[in-house]
C-alpha cells in the first residue's frame, strides 16, 4: 500500500484528518525523509493540506478547486493533535453569534498558555491565549467532520474587550458588541469574571453605559461586579497608551475615558 492509498483509505472510513506520526505508525520501514517528500507531493496535488506543521487533512472535492479548507473542517482535530483546550473567539465568535458588521480575516482560536514550540504555517488561524479554558462557557456547533467549540455571548463581550488589540481597537469592539447587546444575558456575566480582568468588566461596563446606551445591562453589570470586588477602584485610564484626559468627569466604574469611541454606522 502506498502512502496515497492509505490516505484515501482514511478518507472512505471518515477519518479527514491525520498527523505524521500516524503516517509513520502506518509506514515504519518508510524514512522520515522519504514520508516528508512523499506528503510534500501530494501537497503540491492538492489531495492533502497542511495547516499546522506535522498536520494534514484532506482536501474533499467541494475545496479542490481552491486548493484550501475552512478551520472549522479541522479545528477540533487539530487541538485533539496538539493536546490543548480551545475555543472559536473574538470577531469569529461575534459573527457566529450573529454580529456579522465586523468579520476576522482569519477565524480566531483562544487556547491555552504556554504557546506551542510548534508554529503555525497556516494564516487562515489566528491564535489567542490565556491562562484557562472557561469549558462550562462554550457553546458547541456541527460541522461537515464533527464539531467546534465556540465562546457563549456573554464570554465574547468581555474577550472583545480584553483582546481589543486583536479586533482592532476599542472602537471596533464597541461596533461589534452594539450588535451582540440583544444576545447578551447579563446575569451570566457572575459565571465570567474569575475568567477575566475587573480591568476589562470595568471597560466593559463604561463602553454599555456611556457608548452604547444600555444603562440597564450596565446598572446589572454593576451590582455583579461590586458584589466580587471592592468597589473602592483606582482611576483605570480606558487606554494606557493616551495621555490621561484633563476633563474626564468621575463615574461610578472610576475610569478616565481618555479616548474617542465612535460606533461605526451598521
Amino acid at each position: 500500500m502506498t502512502i496515497r492509498e492509505w490516505i484515501r483509505n482514511r478518507e472512505i472510513r471518515g477519518q479527514a484528518t491525520f498527523c505524521i506520526a500516524d503516517v509513520a505508525n502506518a509506514f515504519p520501514s518508510f524514512s522520515d525523509d522519504g514520508i516528508r517528500i512523499e506528503l510534500a507531493r501530494l501537497i503540491k496535488g492538492r489531495l492533502i493540506m497542511s495547516p499546522y506543521r506535522g498536520f494534514y487533512v484532506v482536501i474533499p472535492p467541494q475545496y479542490a478547486l481552491k486548493g484550501n479548507i475552512p478551520p472549522s473542517y479541522y479545528i477540533d482535530q487539530l487541538m485533539v493533535v496538539l493536546g490543548k483546550p480551545y475555543y472559536v473567539c473574538l470577531l469569529t465568535a461575534a459573527a457566529m453569534h450573529g454580529a456579522t458588521h465586523q468579520r476576522a480575516m482569519s477565524t480566531q482560536v483562544m487556547t491555552v498558555l504556554p504557546r506551542s514550540r510548534v508554529s503555525d504555517r497556516n494564516r487562515s488561524l489566528d491564535w489567542n491565549y490565556r491562562s484557562e479554558i472557561p469549558s462550562g462557557l462554550l457553546y458547541k456547533i456541527n460541522t461537515e467532520t464533527g464539531t467546534m467549540l465556540y465562546s457563549c455571548p456573554e464570554l465574547t463581550a468581555v474577550d472583545l474587550v480584553q483582546y481589543a488589540s486583536k479586533v482592532g481597537g476599542y472602537q471596533r469592539a464597541a461596533t461589534v458588541l452594539s450588535e451582540l447587546c440583544e444576545r447578551l444575558d447579563i446575569a451570566k456575566m457572575k459565571d465570567v469574571i474569575p475568567y477575566t480582568t475587573m480591568s476589562s468588566i470595568r471597560r466593559l461596563g463604561f463602553m454599555l453605559e456611556f457608548v452604547l446606551d444600555e444603562k440597564g445591562m450596565s446598572d446589572e453589570l454593576y451590582t455583579i461586579a461590586a458584589t466580587k470586588k471592592k468597589r473602592v477602584w483606582n482611576t483605570l485610564l480606558f487606554s494606557n497608551s493616551h495621555a490621561k484626559s484633563e476633563y474626564c468627569q468621575s463615574n461610578r466604574w472610576n475610569i478616565d475615558f481618555n479616548i474617542d469611541i465612535e460606533i461605526d454606522e451598521l
